[in-house]
C-alpha cells in the first residue's frame, strides 16, 4: 500500500516575493470524488497526467495510489466529470536537504500559497524554511479537494 505523509504550511507573502525561485510548473486537477473517507484526484501536470486516489486522512497520513493517464483523457475527464479544477503554479524548493513543495494558486485560490513537505514518517524532525508561516496540516479547509468545492475566495 502507498502511504502519503505530509505537513502543511502556509507561506508569507513578502518573504515569498523577495525569495530566488526555480521554474514553476503549472497543475490543473480536479476531483472526480470528494468525500471525507477518500478523493480521487485527475491531475495535468505539463504535459504528463494521472488519476490518484487517496483515503481519509489519519493524523498526517493516509494512502495514496497514483497512475498515469493518457493525456486527452486527463482532460475529457477534468472538462465533463470534475465539478471545478484548481490551477496552481507549483515550485520544488530544497530546503535543508528536504524536498518543498509550494502551491501558489491562481483563479478562485488566488492569494493562497502552500508548502507541504513529504516525510518519511510522521514524527520524522525537520529544519522550518524561513519563509513559512503558520502549520495547516490539521485544517481540512486546506485539503485540495476542499479547495475545488470552498475556494479561498469565499472564505
Amino acid at each position: 500500500m502507498g502511504v502519503e505523509i505530509e505537513r502543511k504550511f502556509l507561506v508569507d507573502h513578502a518573504k515569498w516575493q523577495t525569495l530566488q525561485k526555480p521554474h514553476g510548473m503549472v497543475i490543473k486537477q480536479g476531483y472526480l470524488l470528494t468525500d471525507p473517507e477518500k478523493t480521487i484526484r485527475i491531475r495535468i501536470k505539463d504535459q504528463l497526467s494521472y488519476i490518484t486516489i487517496k483515503g481519509k486522512t489519519k493524523g498526517i497520513s493516509r494512502s495514496e495510489y497514483e497512475y498515469p493517464i493518457p493525456l486527452n483523457e486527463a482532460n475529457e475527464l477534468l472538462s465533463s466529470l470534475c465539478e471545478a479544477v484548481i490551477s496552481k503554479t507549483r515550485y520544488c524548493i530544497t530546503f535543508a536537504g528536504k524536498l518543498w513543495e509550494v502551491d501558489v494558486f491562481n483563479g478562485d485560490n488566488q492569494g493562497l500559497i502552500v508548502a507541504e513537505i513529504e516525510l518519511d514518517d510522521e514524527n520524522e524532525q525537520f529544519d522550518t524554511p524561513p519563509w513559512l508561516a503558520a502549520e495547516v496540516s490539521d485544517d481540512a479547509r486546506y485539503y485540495n479537494s476542499n479547495l475545488s468545492l470552498n475556494p479561498f475566495k469565499n472564505w
